[in-house]
């Protein structure tokens, strides 16, 4: 393995967890280094400098695959997008080691979706369809049909947490099957009723991402806890509350047993988060539930985050 221009362990550091602000472009210098994945040593072109460093393979990355490979049943038939793909390695040991029908998604920049196509090509892998999406910004497809969408280690910036929380909740809530004609947790609510939640949600997710931009972490900390306050005292409570007391996904969280145990809503959010940093956990998660998403921990740092009321 070729010694790399720096180390991705340098961001898991404790400054890391500050909020970094954008550096001033720098010349880009790429190298093309060999990783060990389950089973495979995937080729991958990395790059000196990003600004929200899409330009490395993480060392969690290959954690995750080896999670998803021991536990590939929660991939089969299934459509699954990755967010943060950065160099697209993960995707790319997906479609060689199991061929997972994915798409790979990242920051708005013909870099980064440039580097992951060169990343393809290569390791012998046809080019994957790619989305270019900033978080927090309309997504660029309106009806997704993803049946999973997967991330490693992609919770960086604080300031950005409300973003992607709004992102992967309309990536949930505005799921359509391709199998079927309506979405699985839709039947038990009306359209006025969903309709009221969503104007509710998206009011409180606009005014956490607003204010988690302009604060200290502590003090997001706060707006996260009004933020779930907000939601259940509101004239949507009794619909809030009516989902949340409707949770019936199942789960198998004893790490111990058998892939074919493991059992995980469609659609979900599943994540590799190898970070420990205990106040930035409690503000991402504690925004993932106060807009009505379920978070398990699956073990082994996994966590699946799908719909309160799904059904």
């Amino acid at each position: 393995m070729e010694p790399a221009l720096f180390s991705a362990a340098d961001f898991f550091t404790e400054e890391s967890n500050k909020d970094a602000a954008i550096l001033a472009p720098v010349q880009t210098t790429f190298a093309e280094r060999s990783h060990a994945f389950p089973g495979m040593a995937l080729r991958i072109r990395e790059f000196s400098f990003h600004p929200v460093n899409a330009n490395l393979l993480w060392p969690g990355v290959p954690m995750f695959a080896e999670w998803l490979l021991d536990h590939q049943n929660v991939l089969h038939g299934q459509r699954v997008l990755e967010l943060g793909s950065g160099t697209g390695a993960l995707a790319i040991f997906l479609k060689k080691a199991l061929q997972v029908d994915i798409t790979t998604s990242d920051f708005d920049d013909e870099e980064i979706e440039k580097n992951i196509a060169y990343n393809c090509e290569l390791n012998g892998v046809s080019p994957l369809q790619h989305i270019r999406h900033t978080w927090g910004n309309a997504f660029p497809v309106k009806a997704p049909n993803w049946d999973l969408i997967i991330a490693s280690d992609i919770l960086l910036y604080v300031k950005q947490y409300g973003n992607l929380i709004k992102t992967i909740y309309f990536l949930l809530q505005k799921y359509t099957s391709c199998r079927d004609t309506a979405s699985p947790y839709h039947a038990r609510e009306s359209f006025e009723e969903q309709k009221l939640y969503d104007i509710a949600v998206q009011e409180e997710l606009e005014g956490f991402v607003e204010q988690n931009n302009t604060r200290d972490r502590s003090s997001s900390i706060k707006i996260v806890q009004k933020m779930c306050s907000n939601l259940t005292s509101s004239e949507t409570g009794s619909i809030l509350a009516d989902r949340k007391d409707t949770n019936v996904n199942i789960f198998a969280l004893n790490p111990g047993q058998t892939d074919e145990h493991i059992k995980i809503p469609r659609p979900c959010f599943l994540m590799s988060w190898r970070r420990r940093i205990p106040k930035d956990e409690a503000l991402f998660f504690d925004g993932c539930e106060a807009i009505g998403l379920c978070v398990h921990h699956l073990g082994s740092r996994i966590y699946c985050i799908s719909l309160r009321f799904q059904i």
